[in-house]
């Protein structure tokens, strides 16, 4: 299974209602970028966002991942924001 969408499952398990979208930019299988899109993060400080996912994924991925650019949105947020990203 390719680490995509392995990264996409754990993210997925800890947050269900989220959307998640990985990708490997860089295609070297250590750089990924993820847009994790959920109404749990409503009222939640952007770290405490960010904290909720990469907590998921810390002790799976510590020796696979090298490095890992978040951005977590709420629905609104991402509905005025989605224009600027290629999804």
């Amino acid at each position: 299974m390719p680490i995509t969408k392995q990264i996409t499952e754990i993210i997925l398990k800890n947050i269900p209602d989220a959307t998640a979208i990985v990708t490997d930019p860089q295609q070297d299988g250590v750089h990924f970028q993820a847009l994790v899109i959920s109404a749990t993060f409503i009222g939640m400080p952007l770290v405490k966002q960010h904290q909720m996912v990469l907590n998921s994924l810390k002790e799976a991925f510590k020796e696979k991942v090298h490095a890992l650019a978040l951005k977590t949105f709420t629905p609104e947020k991402w509905e005025s924001q989605k224009e600027n990203y290629s999804v």
